[in-house]
């Protein structure tokens, strides 16, 4: 699990400005390439990725000098590789871009998603080694290796990406080729990272206040909110320290505590890696979720918290097939029947009260059934517009709704940034004095 200490920030200004990522003094990933530190030696020559079905793709390494082994996955985003390399919901995956030219524009200080690079391997068509970006503080190359991650490029990423889509995501090795029957051994013997407590590996332990006693620009006093971190994204927490006064949580935070020693108005759930019914911390994030419902707190969730609202809401949760990773995931409004573009990253999804699970994995893995925790009923708010899937939830007579994608994708599509403003909206009615 990571440390809790991030800096002072309880002499931050307490104003909107805290969007800016310096202002919330959280460590980027990219900081070290800025300090000119000594990196490891890059990984060269001929590579092999070998997936579980027996299939073999040839390429060369670069990156951190050691093998790279996870669930084999990929992304469709054509821009920022950076933000993809930081998300924490990558834990535990071997990560092929379907863009071939990743690195075209280096790397960059305070645009990550968090304080490390997530993924336990990166597969690339071309990782570009001269970046043409006046800010830019190094290479994906160097990136990496910063971070201990290997890769492989000059690899045939069109054919990965056509065999997990039709045959869904596999367990997946690379290395050198010299190595190849020690990898084969090794791919044997491999358990998913799905079985291990991926939340708890990303997440923070201890609470931090971001901005305490934020104003908003009247002056007011801005709503005090409780934020489970199950590998949020910093850009999720810049969102909403412009609204709220955050207060950043580990995911197995009493709900008393939040409730007595922090004093919240609001809770939050973000998002993050793994299967959502892990009987580790994301189980406790979801019991905290349905006990905040119950309470008649305003809720939203983004993501892995959707999900687990889903299980506290007593729907099952399955594994898809290849998910959605990308920034051009159409889902449809129920409600209104508009169609917004979304940034996506989940191999998880809530199965359908009436339609069932939609794009499932060939294993057919799912949730166990499960009682609903809050009492309340859902009703589905929003769908992909591709495969039906459930995209969101809306909790019935309650100030609590969820959603699968990503409203601070940045960059990405910006659709779907106005649910924030939703939430607060629920927010001030709730405090109000109305639902």
């Amino acid at each position: 699990m990571l440390g809790g200490g991030i800096g002072n920030t309880r002499s931050l200004p307490a104003t909107h400005r805290l969007y800016n990522p310096s202002a919330l003094a959280i460590p980027d990933a990219a900081d070290g390439l800025a300090k000119d530190v000594d990196l490891p030696p890059a990984a060269t020559g001929r590579g092999v990725l070998l997936t579980a079905d027996g299939g073999r793709y040839l390429g060369e390494l670069f990156g951190a000098r050691t093998i790279g082994s996870g669930e084999l996955v990929f992304t469709t985003g054509m821009m920022g590789y950076q933000e993809s390399l930081t998300d924490p919901s990558f834990a535990g995956q071997v990560l092929t871009f379907t863009y071939p030219l990743i690195g075209n524009y280096g790397v960059h200080v305070g645009a990550s998603e968090s304080a490390h690079v997530w993924p336990r391997g990166v597969v690339v068509r071309h990782a570009m080694s001269q970046p043409d970006h006046r800010n830019s503080a190094g290479t994906v190359d160097e990136f990496l290796r910063l971070h201990g991650v290997p890769g492989i490029h000059r690899i045939d990423t069109r054919a990965i990406t056509k065999r997990v889509r039709e045959l869904g995501t596999v367990l997946c090795v690379f290395g050198p080729v010299d190595q190849e029957e020690k990898m084969k051994a090794q791919l044997e013997t491999m358990t998913s990272p799905e079985l291990e407590d991926l939340v708890d590996q990303v997440s923070i332990d201890a609470p931090v206040e971001l901005n305490p006693g934020a104003l908003d620009d009247l002056g007011a006093p801005k709503p005090r909110l409780g934020v489970l971190d199950c590998g949020v994204k910093h850009n999720i927490l810049r969102h909403l320290c412009m609204l709220f006064d955050v207060v950043w949580c580990p995911p197995d935070i009493p709900y008393e505590t939040l409730r007595t020693t922090y004093a919240i108005d609001a809770l939050f759930c973000s998002n993050g890696p793994g299967d959502p019914a892990h009987p580790g911390k994301a189980t406790q994030a979801r019991a905290t979720l349905a006990r905040a419902v119950a309470d008649g707190l305003p809720v939203m969730g983004i993501c892995l918290g959707h999900q687990l609202m889903g299980l506290a809401s007593g729907l099952q949760t399955y594994k898809m097939r290849y998910g959605h990773r990308g920034a051009n995931q159409p889902v449809v409004d129920l409600k209104d029947r508009t169609v917004s573009i979304t940034s996506q990253n989940h191999g998880f999804a809530v199965a359908h009260p009436n339609d069932g699970m939609l794009a499932a994995h060939p294993t057919g893995a799912t949730s166990p059934s499960v009682e609903n925790q809050h009492g309340a009923e859902v009703e589905v708010r929003y769908i992909n517009a591709n495969d039906g899937t459930v995209e969101g939830l809306d909790v019935v007579g309650k100030p609590c709704f969820t959603v699968q994608f990503h409203p601070e994708a940045c960059p990405g599509p910006h659709d779907a940034a106005p649910l924030f403003l939703r939430f607060r909206a629920v927010v001030d009615e709730h405090l109000g004095g109305g639902v």
